[in-house]
């Protein structure tokens, strides 16, 4: 085995990073240790919608929701079979271990099992990753794949690299090599999970997928740029980045301390609540406001271009509740929405 190293630099900006990731991580294990399986499911379902979603995979939360729970959902049979895959192998993902590769092969078998032909096999001819027609990123050849893969796998078992920039290293590089005919995007995801599972257990629960997914460009473009200059710091300070936003999102949103009400709340008794809220508005002729939905109409006044994400940390609420109210605030005339979904803005009326 070849003394292989990876081509990074820990940056100024990446050691803040990781301090920054650290600083939020006590506060999540500490109330991670509170979280009941519900909210495990919710965030299980988030992670594996938003990683297959940037595969072009058509279902929403809650399609994916049904189909773990066995029911009937009316979409196309090979992204419902991209779904059942992906809940067979996040379950398996504690019996794994993240340096070896017989359980990297197995868990593509479980990925792939149905949608290509040798699932759990190294391709067997070379391949180019294109975007719009553009060739992106040539791979290694496949004759050299069992090598690079092998040498990739035995760095990350050795390494003292801090395992959050271990983690994104082997994404990087994972997706450099492309290993597999299909399916190495959502593999090189599940394996950075796995590996940060192995050093923090309450990170394999942490759906850092949806904000790439909400970046899906920016994820792309910044492998590309990685590719071009042989050096994959800035991915690594992306990939950071996420998990950062992915902590602060979860804990201003108080969804540890707020699991128990979770449970206890069905979607309809949401619905109910949103449409008394509506009914109290329109009897008072909106005169009067929720504080929440003050606060909310406040910030949008001064910053309309805030997303629910930003709001939610603004207010430490959830997301949840910041999209209920939202919604509120919209049948009842309060504010419109201008422009598109990702890069519009707010108008208080």
């Amino acid at each position: 085995m070849t003394g292989y190293q990876p081509p990074f630099t820990i940056t100024p900006l990446i050691i803040n990073q990781v301090v920054a990731v650290g600083e939020l991580l006590g506060r999540w294990a500490a109330q991670a240790e509170q979280s009941s399986p519900l909210l495990r499911k919710e965030n299980r379902i988030r992670t594996i919608q938003a990683s297959l979603a940037i595969e072009h995979n058509s279902l929403s939360t809650e399609q994916v929701t049904a189909v773990m729970e066995g029911k009937r959902v009316l979409a196309p049979a090979k992204d419902i079979q991209e779904v059942r895959n992906a809940i067979l192998a996040y379950e398996q993902l504690a019996g794994w271990c993240s340096h070896n590769k017989n359980d990297l092969f197995t868990a593509h078998s479980l990925l792939m099992n149905g949608l290509v032909d040798s699932p759990g096999h190294l391709r067997a001819g070379d391949v180019g990753i294109y975007r719009e027609k553009q060739l992106i990123h040539m791979a290694p050849p496949a004759s050299q794949l069992n090598r690079l893969l092998s040498e990739l796998l035995h760095w990350l078992q050795h390494t003292d690299i801090h395992p959050l920039v271990a983690s994104c290293v082997f994404h990087y590089e994972f997706e450099f090599i492309h290993p597999f005919a299909d399916g190495n995007g959502r593999m090189g995801r599940l394996w950075q999970t796995l590996i940060l599972s192995e050093w923090r257990a309450e990170l394999a629960w942490l759906p850092v997928e949806t904000l790439i997914h909400n970046q899906q460009q920016e994820y792309y473009r910044v492998l590309g740029e990685c590719d071009r200059v042989s050096d994959c710091s800035a991915f690594i300070s992306f990939m950071l980045d996420k998990l950062h936003e992915a902590l602060a999102e979860g804990l201003a949103g108080k969804a540890f301390a707020y699991d128990k009400l979770s449970e206890e709340m069905s979607e309809e008794m949401s619905e109910e609540m949103s449409e008394e809220m509506s009914e109290e508005m329109s009897e008072e002729n909106r005169a009067k406001l929720s504080k929440t939905a003050q606060n909310i109409l406040g910030l949008l006044a001064d910053k309309p271009m805030l997303t629910i994400a930003q709001l939610a940390t603004e207010l430490a609420i959830s997301s949840r509740t910041i999209e209920r109210h939202l919604k509120v605030l919209q049948d009842n005339q309060k504010i419109m929405r201008i422009g598109a979904t990702k890069n519009g803005r707010w108008r208080v009326v």
